[in-house]
């Protein structure tokens, strides 16, 4: 009987799901060692995400219960067992980078979780350095989880800022989690201010992303982005908007590229724009991708904001979502809109887009018992 050669092998096994990959783990100890290769993890990997294949919503539908939901045809759902699902503790999502999720909890325990293999750790805790004193004012926590590929490390960003009386900043501090080496390190202090409680960066171009203030003082937010390479904050400027008819805008990350989305009211109807920027750092690479007037999601509620997600399979349609829990594709050439309804999803609170991978954790860090439930 005719047997495949290992080159054969590998080629068919790269575009299997990671799923079928954790079961054919056991047909032979070739097999076994060369799908848990470093090399073939990211093979696999890149493939899918040149392709735009085994990506996956996942959806946060109560403080604690996650499904997963295929992006291209949403329409049923798939539990998933977080790592404090047992406990049934709250828990957000950090961020989500190559198969690995980042979640917090109540507690403000921070852990990295791969759905698809099962896996999770939890990191190491860190204090934020400020006086006993200082202790007592309000304060801004920001956090970003992405990938440097120059280090090949996985990389979690927290930012702390005090606030003190009359607008003044008490404290700021800036640190980051290596994965490799599953320990924090302060690094260079930052030059702008934090106003919201707490907020979640957003991954593109190797680098995240936030809205932020430069003075105390502004009503005007700007994006500044954090290099992973380098561990450098710069400013990047936005396209220009009207910006007095605004009531939202927020920055989003789609396709890879770094998007704006700006909703406004004009006259009395409720604009809703996507903006790409195709070529980073640059302000006139900005290109206006959609202008949705009246969304179709809108009609009820007035103040709604929609949110693009991802692009479909074949780059035609984006999937978005609203703060009113309602999902729609919008045909970028017919410009028509089509509801999406997800079974057994009556509320989701967080919604964020992951590729099945077989990316591993820190085997020498603190590791979760995250079995999946029987199906």
């Amino acid at each position: 009987m005719a047997t495949l050669s290992h080159d054969l092998a590998i080629e068919i096994l790269r575009g299997l799901s990671v799923k079928d990959l954790l079961r054919f783990q056991c047909v032979s100890k070739l097999w076994c060692s060369s799908i848990k290769d470093s090399y073939f993890i990211k093979l696999h990997l890149s493939d899918s995400l040149k392709t735009n294949t085994n990506h996956s919503l996942i959806l946060r539908k109560s403080g604690y219960d996650f499904v997963s939901v295929n992006y291209d045809s949403p329409k049923t759902t798939q539990r998933l067992n977080h790592p404090l699902g047992e406990q049934k503790k709250p828990v957000k999502i950090l961020g989500s980078c190559n198969g690995l999720l980042a979640l917090i909890d109540d507690d403000n325990r921070i852990f990295l979780w791969n759905p698809s293999t099962r896996k999770s750790q939890v990191l190491p805790s860190t204090e934020i350095d400020f006086s006993s004193a200082s202790s007592f004012f309000p304060r801004s926590t920001y956090y970003g989880f992405g990938y440097d590929p120059i280090s090949d490390d996985y990389k979690l960003v927290r930012m702390v800022q005090l606030h003190g009386n009359n607008k003044r900043y008490l404290h700021s501090e800036a640190k980051v989690y290596s994965l490799r080496s599953n320990c924090w390190r302060r690094i260079k202090d930052f030059c702008f201010y934090l106003i919201l409680h707490r907020k979640f960066g957003i991954l593109a171009n190797n680098a995240l992303h936030w809205m932020v203030f430069k003075t105390p003082q502004s009503w005007k937010q700007n994006l500044v982005g954090f290099d992973l390479g380098t561990e450098e904050f710069r400013f990047l400027e936005l396209p220009d908007l009207c910006l007095d008819k605004l009531f939202c805008y927020d920055i989003k990350a789609m396709g890879g590229y770094n998007c704006l989305t700006a909703t406004f009211r004009d006259s009395n109807d409720v604009v809703a724009e996507v903006w790409i920027m195709k070529e980073y750092g640059v302000k006139e690479s900005w290109v206006k991708l959609i202008s949705w007037n009246q969304p179709h999601l809108l009609s009820c509620f007035p103040s709604v904001v929609v949110v693009p997600l991802a692009f479909s399979k074949n780059g035609d349609k984006v999937l978005f979502s609203s703060d009113v829990h309602t999902f729609v594709w919008y045909d970028l050439g017919s410009k028509k809109v089509e509801k999406v309804g997800i079974r057994d999803v009556p509320i989701i609170h967080d919604v964020d887009l992951y590729v099945q991978s077989l990316v591993p954790l820190n085997s020498n860090a603190l590791m979760i018992n995250n079995e999946m439930p029987p199906q």
